[in-house]
């Protein structure tokens, strides 16, 4: 099938990547199922070699519960956009995380409504010029990260759809992952909100603009690698290695493995040009799996119940021939 999204859109990449993912991860077609709702982001179902659901528009996430609960053995992965996860889908999106449901969540973030031609989005800056707001949105956007980590959230990592190596990184982290892992992709759309991430993109700044985080490392960053964080009282603040007597040792370790996840939030609500925007694995905490809880209870409960069956159920209990 041919791909049908426009010539230099972020979705090419993003599908590239997840194909290169599941095949060094050595997925079974048989085994995977692709879960999407409505949106540009939506029609990748198509193109992945699995079994697929095109959904309707907000409720890939139910559908895609529904898929693991009933059959945990699958690998399931949705596919969704700002527009489609946030807006008519976020109260799905938001208990999805909160059971921590065994789901890959990758969510495109272009912030715009690009398959219903350029409307405002949930996660479109203050001030925005659409369509639907011609005199420029009045409405603070939604900021994924924080919405995920809000939600009780377990896993939550980020990526640019031009940071091909990166996204194979963190979607075979969010893979391995037991429970809800949510991917935030920073992806580009060229016909509507061409270039909105630039700032951080663009190859001669993007260095300076961005930290690629990895557990048990310092959170170093800059194009000569010399640039930082420290924490001052429960502020994070940029320093520069060599002054002020700043060494490699007084830049903070990440952890995204802490229970608590205060650094975090702070992490995945940077924003430039305060600070450089935080990309990797932000947060990767264990926690009790919904669907694997589900399978457990269903088998502690048939163990102990004398009711084995249909026929068992239908005919416990006083029983009527009616001729």
């Amino acid at each position: 099938m041919n791909v049908r999204w426009c010539p230099g859109c972020g979705d090419h990449a993003i599908l590239n990547t997840v194909q290169k993912s599941m095949a060094e991860l050595g997925l079974k077609t048989e085994e995977v199922v692709v879960i999407s709702g409505i949106g540009c982001s939506s029609r990748f179902t198509y193109y992945m070699n699995t079994y697929g659901f095109h959904t309707i528009h907000g409720r890939g996430s139910a559908i895609a519960s529904g898929v693991k609960v009933a059959n945990p053995r699958l690998k399931v992965w949705q596919i969704t956009g700002d527009g489609d996860a946030l807006a008519i889908g976020g109260n799905h999106f938001i208990h999805t995380v909160r059971r921590n449901m065994d789901l890959n969540i990758i969510l495109f973030n272009n912030q715009i409504y690009g398959l219903t031609k350029g409307q405002y989005s949930p996660t479109s800056k203050h001030g925005f010029i659409s369509k639907t707001s011609p005199f420029g949105t009045v409405e603070e956007p939604f900021r994924p990260g924080e919405l995920t980590i809000g939600a009780r959230g377990h896993f939550f990592a980020r990526s640019i759809d031009r940071e091909l190596k990166l996204c194979v990184d963190v979607f075979k982290a969010a893979a391995q992952f037991e429970g809800a892992s949510v991917v935030e992709v920073l992806q580009n759309c060229v016909i509507y909100n061409d270039k909105t991430h630039q700032a951080i993109t663009d190859k001669d700044f993007k260095d300076d603009r961005t930290i690629i985080l990895e557990h048990g490392k310092p959170m170093i960053f800059g194009k000569n690698r010399d640039k930082g964080f420290v924490l001052e009282g429960l502020t994070l603040r940029v320093v520069s290695i060599g002054e002020g007597g700043i060494t490699e040792n007084d830049i903070l370790v990440h952890d995204a493995e802490c229970m608590d996840n205060t650094m975090h939030l702070k992490l995945a609500n940077m924003e430039y040009p305060e600070y450089p925007v935080a990309l990797g694995v932000i947060r990767s905490v264990k926690g009790q799996v919904y669907d694997q809880q589900v399978e457990s209870q269903i088998e502690r409960v048939q163990k102990d119940n004398p009711i084995k069956t249909f026929r068992d159920l239908a005919t416990e209990g006083d029983v009527w021939e009616v001729k």
